[in-house]
């Protein structure tokens, strides 16, 4: 295979469809995500004001480059306990990711159910049950402190319905699967503008609705191997093509207010972020893989779950208290987040590792 000029070859171990455990430039990327994540919600909070207006949601656009991340490392992982054994332990996958996220998110709710009792947070009507069910993202009327689930909804639904549809059906036609979600994404989308635009439930981030954006990464990492071998497509890793790619999908997120755009623009962005995270897996080696696999970026990464689930209580937009205040709120996002990580996700981590082996 020749590569292109200007983009630097992975080495051999990053190639393989088989991934191996740890990615390079995921943990980058992935601070990058909760990064966006909290500079939205940190717009319009006390003393720090808009100066994201007219950038569009871009917390949204954090949690989406998330679940194009998640679908690639999922399924690459999938693949590749497939390819060693022939099969997939359901049992030890949910496992793996009930110890991964249980703890940390039940932890959480269980403080904003104290906080609630205190009358420090405002919970309306079911908030909590959609919460420990994981389903607020069929909530149409959830408060703040939790209103951020909707996304953990998603990764749960996802982590539920493929891993199943992977075994059962085996790789090629689960991708094919995959590949029928990428595609009803944007319909689903429109059916929602058609008949559901005047109720609760018009803008509510359904599965249907969302789940190609994590369809675009499954398919990714099923493609990898193929793609890697096109001098076409290795072209789109070199710098010029590169950055056009970034500033399409920028211009979109920024235009996802217009109907046309949140419907289709919505698949657009998806490929390009799918080929943003190849290309930063791919030439990690090179000044922008670089950047992404240092270590303070990669730690932020590795915080990213706790981070994620904290911010909701401090990067409050609509309040006035002390603890939602710019500068303390960032503050205390971080503190909790490092206490969330030293005392629950940092223990268990070996205990993931050893049912993984």
């Amino acid at each position: 295979m020749t590569v292109p000029t200007g983009v630097a070859p992975a080495p051999a171990a990053s190639r393989p469809v088989e991934a191996t455990r740890h990615l390079p430039s995921l943990d980058g990327l992935r601070a990058l995500s909760i990064l966006l994540v909290l500079l939205g919600h940190l717009s319009g909070t006390r003393h720090f004001g808009y100066p994201l207006m007219g950038s569009g949601d871009v917390a949204h656009f954090g949690v989406v480059v998330f679940f194009v991340i998640s679908g690639f490392l999922i399924t690459s992982l999938l693949l590749s306990e497939y390819s060693k054994t022939g099969s997939i332990s359901l049992k030890l996958f949910y496992a793996r990711r009930a110890l991964r996220i249980f703890p940390a998110s039940y932890a959480f709710m269980a403080v904003v159910a104290v906080l609630a009792l205190a009358g420090i947070a405002k919970l309306n009507h079911g908030d909590l049950w959609y919460a420990v069910t994981y389903t607020v993202n069929y909530a149409p009327f959830r408060s703040w402190p939790v209103g951020h689930l909707w996304s953990l909804s998603v990764e749960e639904q996802f982590y539920l319905l493929w891993p199943v549809s992977f075994r059962a059906l085996g790789p090629r036609r689960a991708f094919w699967v995959a590949a029928a979600v990428f595609v009803t994404g944007p319909v689903a989308r429109a059916a929602a503008w058609l008949f559901l635009r005047h109720t609760p439930y018009g803008t509510l981030e359904i599965f249907p609705m969302v789940a190609d954006s994590l369809a675009a990464g499954c398919l990714l990492a099923g493609l990898r191997g193929w793609l890697e071998a096109r001098r076409w497509y290795l072209w789109l890793f070199r710098p010029l093509p590169s950055i056009a790619i970034l500033t399409i999908v920028l211009i979109l997120n920024r235009l996802t207010g217009y109907t046309v755009v949140s419907v289709a623009g919505m698949a657009v962005i998806n490929l390009g972020l799918a080929l943003l995270v190849h290309r930063s897996v791919y030439c990690w080696r090179d000044r922008a893989g670089s950047i992404l696999n240092r270590k303070p970026l990669a730690f932020i990464g590795t915080l990213s779950y706790s981070l994620y689930l904290w911010q909701q209580i401090f990067l409050n937009r609509h309040a006035d208290a002390w603890h939602t205040t710019f500068p303390q709120n960032i503050l205390l996002t971080g503190a909790a987040a490092m206490l969330s990580y030293v005392c629950l996700e940092k223990p268990l981590l070996e205990l993931r590792h050893r049912l993984r082996r």
